[in-house]
């Protein structure tokens, strides 16, 4: 009999923990994380709803993700319905919310979901070692650890890496292994923000009175991108679920967000309505709150603001220069890290066949609504299949 594969998975964060999880007891599988608890990600992510994934399928869901093609394979084989199976089996139903998001049936937190995760993997053998820490690549692509006890290189025939990008760092993400790939001659592409606040240069008045409050059924454009949903007004600029998906814009070089006020009216019917009510102001007529009254004022020359056409092409295009992005640590996500041209269709690198790198430590890219935790999912399950299948380099089987 053929001795079992040994295989080191290193992060235990969703991806990492997938793919453990998918490895457990087909392997020898040991689990090794940084920080005191695995899954700290997955907890900070469900203190604003629990969203594990969204209900779209096919091509509806492949084209959330960039660069286009790059994840198909693995989200074909192991896509929303699949994972809303896999965690059913595990004791956490779903239920599809608003705007396609999956969240857990109420009474299930996330640290009951990472919990019965961890049961599981310890029920089936997977060894957890927590207080290990990745610190370089040797020779022939040998993993150097360490732990309390100093350094030390794990006897593994696959390696599973899945360490993060560079987003929220309290979770343990804190973007530094780079240096540690490259100093072994492995090109990482450098940190940026993703789904992450644009900064706007407010006035002291409008933000004064206005911070803090939602700009909600707006449309924000940036570029080619494209959203629909709500805007909150901070003091540094915007955030929210109109906001994120045009971030990618914003990193490309768009300079300005092109804000729909009233996305489900035309510039001819807000005219229409501004003369029906003979509105001393037009921001009333049209139905525009105090928010959105100020936030046209605040940015549009006082001769608009004089034209009842002129002012509704401002509520329907309304400017607003962007001075920059927040910074990383703020994000929910980033891009950046192993660039996808240097990995296999399997995630495993082209320099070092037996090393594996998944999750958000690849520069890829996909906006918020259950998506990311879905790619990340999805991507430690497809290696580790391929790991199973022995097929290192080519497609696993779904």
């Amino acid at each position: 009999m053929a001795p079992r594969l040994r295989i080191a998975v290193i992060g235990g964060g969703p991806a990492g923990l997938m793919a453990a999880d998918t490895l457990a007891g087909h392997a020898e599988v040991c689990l090794y994380e940084h920080g005191r608890h695995v899954g700290r990600k997955f907890l900070v992510a469900g203190q604003g709803g629990f969203n594990l994934t969204n209900q779209a399928e096919g091509e509806a869901l492949l084209r959330h993700y960039s660069p286009p093609g790059f994840l198909d394979g693995a989200l074909r084989a192991f896509g929303p319905r699949e994972l809303r199976t896999w965690l059913a089996e595990r004791g956490v139903d779903t239920f599809i919310g608003t705007s396609g998001r999956v969240f857990p049936v109420k009474g299930i937190k996330p640290i009951d979901v990472l919990e019965g995760v961890r049961k599981r993997l310890l029920l089936h053998g997977v060894s957890i070692r927590t207080g290990h820490a990745f610190t370089g690549l040797g020779g022939q692509g040998r993993v150097v650890m360490e732990n309390s006890d100093g350094a030390f290189t794990p006897e593994v025939d696959r390696v599973i890496f899945a360490l993060g990008g560079a987003s929220w760092p309290i979770t343990g993400s804190t973007g530094i292994w780079p240096a540690l790939f490259m100093q072994a001659g492995i090109r990482c592409v450098p940190f940026r923000a993703s789904n992450c606040g644009v900064e706007v240069g407010w006035p002291s008045a409008f933000i004064g009175a206005h911070e803090g409050k939602p700009l909600k059924n707006v449309r924000i454009t940036a570029g080619a991108k494209s959203a629909w949903g709500e805007a909150t007004i901070t003091r540094h600029g915007l955030e929210g679920n109109a906001i994120y998906p045009v971030v990618p814009a914003l990193r490309a070089g768009a300079t300005a967000l092109h804000m729909d006020l009233k996305p489900d009216s035309t510039v001819e019917r807000l005219v229409e309505r501004i003369g029906q009510k003979a509105a001393r102001h037009y921001g009333e007529a049209v139905g525009l709150n105090r928010a959105q009254r100020a936030l046209v004022k605040a940015f549009t020359p006082k001769d608009v603001l004089a034209s009842p056409a002129r002012f509704a092409e401002c509520v329907k295009d309304l400017r607003l220069p962007v001075a920059g992005l927040r910074p990383l640590g703020e994000a929910i996500s980033t891009v950046g890290g192993i660039p996808v041209e240097a990995l296999q269709a399997d995630f495993s690198l082209k320099q070092y066949p037996h090393l594996f790198t998944i999750g958000e430590m690849v520069d890829w890219d996909a906006p918020t609504g259950g998506f990311l935790l879905q790619g990340c999912f999805a991507m430690g399950r497809w290696a580790a299949l391929s790991i199973l299948a022995g097929t290192t380099g080519v497609n696993p089987p779904a």
